[in-house]
């Protein structure tokens, strides 16, 4: 088959992405609905998040055995078939039962498919015949989870004005058409095989202290990326204070926008770069960009934060893949399944992390203190905390690289 027919397969894996994206950032645009509303706590945000990605972990242990049994093309499919029913539920089962358990049901629902999409369609594009316009193949793959995460949120904030908040429930079904439009698109486009790993390639990877580090490494970047973009949206209107449609473009927006941009860039220019070195300047530029979040008086420069973070995290995942995936040759389809399940394992905890701490410091009375002390509204403190507590990720990630990949293997 020639390499140019691979082309629509291309194409159906970076709207797998954009898929991916909307499931992950939908349902946070409507957290401060959701708590103002339906009475969900913080700590119940931070419930259904961890539930987002515990589905995608057991997915991510359950598909090294799931995808050699079913083949590439149906987990594609049901990949999306499952996204397209769990978004559908998500505008639906908060308001016919309790509105906790209807998020989470469908959260879960859509998180299958998600997962799916992760431990499959990476290394399908791995896979493939090397697209001779970038030298980095899943940085552009994951770019496109970026832009698909910008373009949720700025239309989203349109379709919120034109609606108005109180029809909120109808923008998940509008989303759903994408997914769904996909599931046809991998049901015809060429697909490849992708490597199982090699005899004994599990176990020698369970065996390799290196690659326990590489774990932390996904850990770290799962959780540095997603704490800032589950939270953004909320850090934003009820932390900050500004209006949600500003609040939104602003804060996980721009956000999504630079981790576009430091991904489009890594792909275009990344054979010049050592990637050890840019990794551990990612990590750095994420706390920078945490702190300024944080401790900024002023709400503009707390979103520039929020914008930098982007930037920060945008090579932490697809850099982690592309540096173990050369640091382990025969790890095949169980490395990137191995290696998503640590990503998956700090998707779930950063958030989580960022709404408990926040809770907790609010009914500690730590939060009263602080306020009354700095006259600043309790609520804008608890999720500042809790964002705090996240900057203990990027600073193992800058460790993590430094040990996996030591001076003399930089670029490597």
């Amino acid at each position: 088959m020639q390499r140019s027919n691979y082309k629509p397969t291309r194409i159906a894996c970076y709207v797998g992405y954009i898929t991916q994206a909307i499931n992950c950032n939908l349902a946070p645009l409507f957290y401060v609905l959701f708590r103002e509303r339906f009475g969900v706590s913080r700590t119940q945000i931070g419930q259904i998040i961890l539930v987002m990605f515990f589905v995608q972990i057991a997915v991510d242990l359950a598909s090294v055995k799931l995808l050699p049994l079913l083949g590439v093309r149906r987990c594609c499919v049901a990949a999306h078939v499952l996204t397209t029913v769990g978004l559908v539920l998500l505008g639906v089962l908060p308001r016919v039962m309790p509105a906790f358990a209807g998020i989470v049901i469908a959260v879960a629902v859509s998180s299958v498919g998600s997962g799916l999409i992760e431990v499959v369609i990476s290394p399908l594009v791995n896979a493939l015949p090397k697209d001779t316009s970038s030298s980095h193949s899943l940085a552009f793959l994951h770019s496109f989870y970026c832009w698909g995460q910008a373009g949720v949120v700025l239309v989203s904030t349109a379709l919120l004005a034109l609606f108005g908040i109180d029809r909120w429930f109808i923008l998940p079904a509008i989303w759903a058409l994408i997914p769904f439009i996909n599931i046809f698109a991998f049901l015809r486009v060429p697909l490849v095989e992708i490597d199982g790993e090699q005899s004994g390639g599990v176990a020698a990877l369970l065996r390799s202290p290196a690659f326990y580090i590489a774990l932390v490494v996904m850990i770290s970047s799962g959780a540095s990326e997603v704490a800032m973009s589950q939270w953004a949206s909320y850090f934003a209107e009820a932390g900050l204070g500004v209006s949600k449609a500003l609040g939104d473009l602003l804060g996980p927006c721009m956000f999504a926008v630079f981790m576009a941009l430091g991904r489009v860039l890594y792909g275009l220019f990344g054979s010049r770069l050592s990637l050890r070195r840019c990794l551990i300047g990612c990590g750095a530029i994420t706390v920078l960009s945490y702190l300024t979040a944080v401790f900024s008086p002023w709400a503009i420069m707390s979103l520039a934060g929020c914008a930098l973070c982007g930037f920060g995290v945008s090579l932490m995942w697809p850099g982690t893949l592309d540096l173990s995936a050369a640091r382990f040759p025969l790890g095949g389809s169980a490395l990137f399944a191995l290696l998503a399940l640590g990503g998956d394992v700090g998707c779930s905890a950063g958030p989580f992390l960022t709404g408990v701490i926040s809770d907790a410091a609010t009914s500690g009375g730590a939060v009263g203190a602080l306020s009354e002390l700095t006259s600043l509204p309790a609520e804008q403190i608890a999720i500042k905390l809790g964002l705090l507590a996240v900057i203990l990720f990027p600073v193992l990630l800058i460790i993590g690289v430094a040990l996996l990949c030591p001076k003399d293997r930089a670029g490597k």
